[in-house]
């Protein structure tokens, strides 16, 4: 069966993804009235017993406790936030998966789930934490399947910590620390792009902005009149090795930035270490702008060159790019970009990804966002892929 053909079935697919109408059971307010006074005030005093107090916890984990204490409860700055995605989409051309040149249209699904927990202490820092869940596939033989680009969780359908982070102000400044979190967190990234691609949603900043994950931290500052600053550093290793050791496959880098109303422009700067005990160093420069026009037109683009260390050829440089433009259309917003897939040595023969799509908000807890794209192979004999996919984002 042909790509477009399999896609006829998807609109069917996705009314499986409506929300289902839950039924209240009714309380009958009459006969709970019809308790005695004397069972009343028994009620009262058993609630007023203090052993009540320390070991019961009401509905929604909210405990008995004192205006002084949060033992047993969740503190007044303590907010959750609840997401889950359902992606169905097929993909036309070589998958890795099935290792064939002649296309893989299967059409497939995933969803992922997400909670982000945040709590301040001092109303100036917050404390962030991220679980996630998921069923998209987890080994690399399987990744360039068509919902690979949504970049959905890859769990196991396990509820796995996906990040914990610390902000908070020191002097001036804005520091974070934190565990599998980027090292460029609080960079700022001139770009208004809003693309749903897992290739082309760093807006040509592939590199420079670290995200190798591990141990991070950072700083910021803001100078005013729209200038900021940032430095951060993150590094991935196994357990039981010290950070900036041989051993840590280390990453530092610096970010300036200006933000106008109506534009902006940033520089990036990172130095990662790669290879076997970070034997090797490649360094990267990524320059960012944006600029929005009276209409609600946006258009922004980037650009990042980088020495890599280690490589076939001692010249060989890594080139990326990219430029989009969005705007509001109708409800939703509409965008369309062009630009390198992965880092581009300059050497190879290089591959460029195109891709559309619409963001359409059903109300306010829901959106669908329907994608298309075409990703060029550099291989010879390989067919471009072409990808159509949708997914429908729920925020509760």
């Amino acid at each position: 069966m042909k790509l477009f053909q399999r896609l006829l079935v998807a609109p069917a697919a996705l009314g499986l993804l409506s929300p289902l109408a839950a039924n209240a059971t009714e309380v009958n307010l009459n006969d709970i009235s019809k308790y005695s006074d004397i069972e009343s005030i028994d009620l009262a005093n058993s609630f007023n017993n203090d052993e009540f107090k320390k070991s019961s916890l009401l509905a929604g984990g909210e405990g008995l406790v004192d205006s002084h204490s949060h033992d047993g409860s969740f503190s007044e700055t303590t907010t959750a936030s609840f997401s889950a995605d359902f992606a169905i989409g097929a993909l036309d051309g070589k998958g890795i998966s099935t290792g064939v040149t002649d296309g893989d249209e299967d059409l497939q699904a995933a969803y992922g789930f997400q909670i982000d927990l945040n709590t301040s202490f001092t109303g100036e820092d917050s404390l962030d934490i991220s679980i996630d869940a998921g069923n998209a596939p987890t080994s690399s033989s399987s990744a360039s399947g068509p919902l690979a680009e949504f970049d959905q969780n890859a769990t196991g359908d396990a509820l796995t910590v996906d990040g914990v982070s610390y902000t908070f102000p020191i002097g001036g400044l804005t520091a974070i620390v934190g565990d599998n979190t980027d090292g460029s967190a609080l960079f700022t990234t001139a770009c208004v792009y809003g693309g749903p691609s897992n290739t082309l949603d760093d807006c040509g900043n592939v590199n420079a902005g670290i995200t190798n994950g591990g141990t991070a931290f950072g700083a910021s500052y803001d100078f005013g009149n729209g200038f900021t600053a940032a430095v951060g550093y993150a590094g991935a290793g196994t357990a039981g090795e010290g950070l900036m050791t041989k051993e840590t496959l280390d990453a530092i880098a610096a970010n300036v930035a200006y933000s106008a109303d109506n534009y902006g422009l940033s520089v990036t700067y990172g130095s990662i270490e790669t290879g076997t005990n970070g034997i090797n160093e490649s360094v990267y420069t990524a320059l960012n702008g944006y600029y929005s026009f009276d209409s609600g037109l946006n258009l922004s683009a980037g650009y990042e060159i980088g020495d890599i260390g280690g490589a076939v050829a001692t010249e060989d440089e890594s080139i990326n790019y990219f430029v989009g433009v969005n705007g509001e259309v109708g409800p939703g917003e509409l965008g369309a970009a062009v630009g390198t897939s992965g880092g581009q040595l300059e050497h190879q023969t290089e591959e460029l990804m195109y891709e559309a799509y619409y963001s359409y908000p059903v109300n306010d807890g829901m959106t669908i966002t329907p994608l298309v794209f075409i990703k060029e192979q550099a291989t010879a004999g390989t067919p471009d892929q072409t990808g159509v996919m949708v997914k429908t984002s729920f925020s509760f």
